[in-house]
């Protein structure tokens, strides 16, 4: 995994810059890409060249996707990558203020590999990522 880089789907501008900079104090060297909506996901990921395994984009060691976003939300999104075979086994991990029981054992369902509810407060923020990153990027094994 020489050009890590994770996936953030979020239409919060505010999250998003929160997410950098809870990234970065976790020294997190990697790219962050992001997008602001599900239709900008789905095109981002279908404009790798995946094919080619040389690539200066390959897929994503993992996408942090936000539920509620605009144009294509994130359940139909999770639902279409989990369904397309180019992109299933990227670990999705829902990231999400919602803590509905119902809508994250629906989450499930759809394919995610985890379900986060976004923490209150920067520095329990700094801790989940720092959590999320150890297990993706050293704990679990992915393809």
């Amino acid at each position: 995994m020489n050009k890590v880089y994770i996936l953030v789907a979020e239409d919060d501008a505010d999250d998003r810059f929160l997410l950098e900079t809870a990234f970065a104090e976790n020294g997190f060297k990697g790219k962050l890409e992001f997008v602001e909506n599900g239709v900008e996901l789905l095109d981002f990921l279908r404009n790798l060249k995946t094919e080619d395994a040389n690539t200066d984009h390959p897929l994503p060691g993992f996408i942090l996707l936000d539920l509620n976003m605009p144009k294509k939300d994130g359940r139909e999104v999770l639902k279409e990558i989990k369904e397309d075979p180019r992109f299933k086994k990227i670990p999705v991990i829902v990231f999400t203020t919602t803590k509905n029981e119902n809508e994250i054992n629906r989450c499930y369902e759809l394919g995610a590999n985890t379900y986060v509810v976004k923490p209150v407060g920067f520095e329990n923020l700094v801790k989940t990522i720092e959590d999320i990153r150890s297990y993706w990027f050293s704990t679990a094994q992915i393809p």
